[in-house]
């Protein structure tokens, strides 16, 4: 193991640069030999939350780890391009969910976008570009007329038209992140860049395209994380429902009105905070859920019950530990963490503005 770079990671009231690399030193510690990473030891790997601690270890340097994690992926990909929802402890021949959902599918562009912008290695990104381009045409096939993407494909086949708003929102990231990566590679894909422009448009103005999960917060900033809504939009939406979803100095609901913040939220919607442009409400944010720390494993419980004061579940998991070092690398100017949080510099695929 590397020493992690931690200059950038460093945040008042969030992490010291000796609390950065006890976080770091956690999710190294879960992460099997293989490259894959689980919640945590004994529980299941699914591949969103692989990719997003992965991130995390580039954030600190560890690029070695991150690439052997993002091989993992290149190894184990079905013949559809897809993945499994869940693998036990991130054994790949263990399946424990045979679905293959697509926003988990679709976010291996955003790593894999991370670590070359993280690393400029260019023989990486051309080992990767089969697994991302086959992972984005698996979830384009389930796009809808309307630009939403059908969230899930059953093991027998058959494919759920229903659109999470959530989910759409980050393969909307995922897609100009892969858009991205073929740009770099000067290998146009427009049927990409007419699919992201729909779903952005279905994003921003079809709500009733989506299934109804108001109730969850991430369905409150997700459309701006994942890049759909800016400027005064993305203001307006965030500042609709802050108080809604918000527990000032406890962090972010997960879901209203059950009395539980979570840290991977919490996160999240800092990261959205910092992409808007509105840093200080992200610092205040991620303090708010330092609480949720556990200092001797250096990682973050997932959540906790303040009306009955626990810590719940008994869980510390390497995608809160992921999202929330991401978050802090975004306030730290981590250069790569910023390209594609920040969204600047994404493609953003052909405008649908117009369209019904």
């Amino acid at each position: 193991m590397t020493t992690p770079r931690t200059e950038h990671l460093v945040l008042p009231g969030v992490l010291t640069a000796g609390q950065a690399a006890a976080t770091v030193a956690g999710i190294l510690a879960v992460q099997r030999e293989d490259g894959a990473i689980p919640w945590f030891r004994g529980h299941h790997l699914d591949p969103w939350d692989h990719v997003e601690a992965a991130m995390a270890l580039d954030t600190a340097g560890e690029h070695e780890a991150a690439e052997r994690a993002y091989l993992w992926l290149a190894r184990h990909q079905n013949e559809d391009g897809s993945w499994y929802a869940a693998y036990a402890d991130g054994e790949f021949g263990d399946v424990t969910d045979r679905g293959r959902e697509t926003n988990f599918v679709a976010y291996i562009a955003v790593g894999v976008w991370h670590h070359y912008l993280s690393t400029g290695d260019d023989t990486f990104l051309e080992r990767m570009w089969p697994a991302v381009y086959a992972a984005v045409e698996f979830v384009l096939r389930l796009q809808q007329p309307g630009g939403q993407i059908g969230w899930r494909r059953d093991d027998d086949g058959t494919d759920t038209a229903d659109a999470l708003l959530t989910g759409s929102s980050s393969i909307h990231h995922a897609l100009r992140c892969a858009l991205a990566i073929a740009e770099q590679r000067e290998e146009a894909q427009p049927d990409w860049e007419l699919a992201a422009g729909a779903l952005r448009h279905a994003i921003r103005r079809h709500p009733e395209r989506f299934l109804d999960k108001n109730r969850y917060s991430m369905d409150w900033y997700y459309p701006v994380l994942g890049g759909a809504l800016t400027g005064a939009e993305a203001k307006a939406r965030i500042e609709e429902d802050w108080e809604r979803f918000v527990v000032p100095g406890l962090g972010v609901r997960c879901v209203v009105p059950n009395p539980w913040v979570t840290g991977g939220e919490s996160a999240e919607l800092a990261l959205a905070l910092w992409a808007m442009g509105e840093s200080d409400r992200a610092l205040e944010v991620l303090q708010s859920i330092q609480h949720l720390r556990d200092a001797e494993s250096g990682l973050y419980w997932t959540g906790y019950v303040f009306e009955d004061e626990a810590i719940w579940p008994r869980e510390l998991t390497t995608w809160t530990a992921g999202s929330l070092l991401l978050a802090v690398a975004a306030l730290g100017g981590h250069e790569a963490t910023c390209q594609v949080f920040g969204g600047d510099e994404l493609p953003v695929g052909l405008d649908s503005d117009c369209c019904a």
